[in-house]
């Protein structure tokens, strides 16, 4: 038996959704979600941003840089962030690193 290896979100981690993801916006809620095979998540404004910028073009020093300079916050603590939140959403099989 294979065990899967745990892929870390780095800097250098350029993140995309997999084949089987997708946003999409659902007109009934007026928001967002991300479809996944037997999940719908409902991210919220902050990590709709993330996951705008997960095309596999960007690494996640650059996203956590445009999101830091959009919003006006200390690059570190967004990196932080977007490092979190991409390792998370990661593990749910939902964001690929």
């Amino acid at each position: 038996m294979t065990i899967p290896i745990r892929r870390m979100a780095t800097g250098a981690s350029r993140p995309t959704l997999p084949r089987h993801v997708r946003l999409h916006f659902d007109p009934v809620r007026q928001a967002w979600a991300l479809l996944s095979p037997e999940k719908i998540l409902w991210p919220d404004e902050t990590s709709l941003a993330i996951l705008r910028r997960c095309d596999g073009s960007a690494g996640v020093d650059t996203i956590a840089d445009e999101l830091a300079r959009e919003y006006g916050a200390d690059a570190e603590t967004v990196r932080a962030d977007v490092v979190a939140f991409l390792q998370d959403w990661s593990d749910r099989m939902v964001v690929r690193l």
